[in-house]
């Protein structure tokens, strides 16, 4: 492992640790690890824990580690999860609910799991899974950032710094739609959904710890963006340069600008 080494620009302001692995293996390792350390040093002090969780290839390797591991109590961890599309059908493999059952949610033992529901009237879902995450202050997130620099489905047309919303039914740019192309996820770019739900970047940023994984040559001119450039929802995960207990895990391939 290794610190990265930015531009004089980019040292004005880092994430708490901001770390580069020569693969994607080591780096979901270090992620997971890291993860698991906050979670049990936040159970030292709290009777329960609410963790918010991302969706995506790019956690593959942290969620294999975490499910794996005999030192977290499951059992006073409550879970939500990010984004979720509209209008996929419930057992939909695309799904993110779907994703993270099957990472994650079935194989381990959660107080509770609170998922976004794609089919629910837009207006009444933000309603009130924003109530369930209003009920207590989050305490850590895990994700990653998306090829225009998204975080969550917070693209750079709808990203809000000061966004007065938890939850909100967002319109998918089409850089974002590619990449689910990409990821393997959907098979040409018109069976991806257009429309979604995202936790506002306001409600990502107040969690107490943020666990950042971007592997991969396609996050690099995001990962670039997000360090060497302005903060500014032009590149939204940039805000998180600002939160200070973020840390950040990149492979040689998404950081090969920053080394």
């Amino acid at each position: 492992m290794s610190k990265t080494k930015p531009s004089a620009q980019a040292q004005l302001s880092l994430c708490t640790s901001t770390s580069i692995f020569a693969n994607r293996d080591d780096l979901g390792l270090a992620a997971g690890k890291r993860a698991e350390q906050l979670l049990v040093d936040l159970l030292k002090d709290q009777d329960s824990v609410r963790v918010v969780f991302a969706a995506a290839p790019s956690q593959n390797e942290a969620l294999a580690y975490l499910q794996s591991s005999s030192i977290i109590d499951w059992s006073r961890v409550s879970a939500f999860h990010m984004d979720e599309y509209v209008g996929l059908p419930k057992d939909s493999d695309q799904s993110f609910g779907h994703y993270l059952r099957t990472t994650i949610f079935d194989n381990v033992s959660f107080h509770d799991v609170n998922f976004l529901n794609g089919n629910a009237d837009p207006d009444a879902e933000c309603e009130r899974y924003s109530k369930l995450l209003n009920v207590a202050p989050i305490d850590l997130v895990l994700m990653g950032i998306g090829e225009n620099g998204h975080i969550a489905f917070n693209d750079p047309p709808v990203a809000d710094f000061e966004d007065p919303l938890t939850v909100k039914q967002v319109e998918l740019d089409e850089a974002c739609r590619t990449q689910q192309v990409n990821d393997g996820c959907f098979a040409k770019f018109e069976d991806v959904p257009t429309h979604a739900y995202t936790l506002t970047i306001p409600t990502l940023m107040s969690a107490r710890f943020l666990v950042c994984s971007v592997p991969g040559s396609t996050k690099s001119a995001a990962v670039s963006k997000m360090f060497l450039g302005p903060v500014s929802a032009s590149c939204p995960a940039s805000v998180l340069r600002l939160h200070s207990n973020c840390f950040c895990f990149f492979d040689a391939q998404s950081a090969v600008e920053l080394i």
